[in-house]
């Protein structure tokens, strides 16, 4: 059987994802990783794309970090994303943010812990409402936002915003990483 093949990524400081190569074998993995650990603090991770498992994680954040208010993001333009993403680190929120629902996918494939899932509104609404669906069906006890065009409303999410500005929808986000007493 031949090695089987891995991507690794970065976690940047604004939350965002970069893929810094893929490897063949875990061994050609683990190294790839310590040496992407070198040259940052950021976390690292590798996966075995076809069941999105993470195989191998450096770098990785003290637990008081890993538990605070995680928020995942779903951006449809890298600079909307980004946008985002400030402010909520701004605010305190461990953030990450992919773009596009495909690469969504392959991140939250293994079992990871958030407090809320952002749903961003740049894509079209059959698009928005399939991620709604697929995060429900794999984080059924994780709330959903989704910021929203004018006039659309995506009823699979827990709170729904028109997007027009921070103002709207980051006390959504308070909201809804609150932990029950």
């Amino acid at each position: 059987m031949p090695p089987l093949r891995y991507d690794i990524f970065e976690v940047l400081p604004n939350g965002s994802l970069a893929q810094r190569g893929s490897v063949t074998g875990l061994e050609a993995a683990w190294q790839q990783l310590y040496e992407l650990a070198k040259h940052t603090a950021n976390e690292c991770f590798a996966i075995y794309p076809p069941t999105r498992e993470v195989v191998a994680q450096v770098n990785v954040p003290p637990a008081e970090e890993r538990a605070s208010k995680r928020v995942f993001q779903i951006a449809y333009t890298e600079e909307l994303g980004i946008a985002r993403a400030e402010v909520l680190t701004r605010r305190g929120y461990h953030v990450t943010t992919v773009i596009g629902n495909d690469r969504a996918k392959v991140v939250l494939g293994s079992a990871q812990h958030y407090s809320v899932f952002i749903i961003g509104h740049g894509a079209p609404q059959q698009t928005r409402v399939g991620m709604a669906i697929w995060l429900k069906s794999k984080y059924p006890d994780v709330k959903i936002l989704a910021l929203n065009p004018v006039f659309q409303r995506l009823r699979e999410a827990d709170y729904n915003v028109v997007l027009n500005g921070p103002e709207k929808w980051v006390p959504i986000v308070a909201k809804a990483t609150e932990i029950p007493l």
